[in-house]
């Protein structure tokens, strides 16, 4: 029986929140940084679906591409999304899942698209 008293104080001591006041565990070792350049093409990645695979809309598309644009017109319409500033249809949720160093980063990216062939 000691077993189950220690499993029901467990189970007392997550009903009551207690695990929700640890801090979360740190990221494992393995897991890339979003800011190296493999977190960030990973990143980009998830742009491909509308703005084409490397910022470069496809061919009569109505949403514009990325590559090359200038990172500062990235990254203010990036922070604008974010902030609830830009009319968007999915943008504004999307771009509340970064940090600002994430859309820095992404704004580098696809500015560097156009130059980077």
């Amino acid at each position: 029986m000691p077993g189950f008293a220690r499993l029901t104080a467990t189970f007392a001591t997550l009903a009551a929140g207690g695990a929700l006041a640890a801090d979360p565990p740190p990221a494992p070792a393995f897991a890339a940084s979003n800011l190296s350049p493999a977190g960030v093409r990973s990143m980009a990645a998830n742009c491909a679906a509308c703005h084409g695979t490397n910022g470069r809309a496809a061919p009569g598309s109505t949403l514009s591409g990325l590559a090359g644009k200038p990172r500062d017109e990235l990254l203010l319409a990036l922070t604008q999304f974010k902030q609830g500033q830009r009319p968007a249809t999915l943008m504004h949720q999307l771009a509340k899942g970064y940090t600002d160093e994430e859309l820095a980063a992404l704004a580098d990216h696809f500015a560097r698209q156009g130059r980077d062939r």
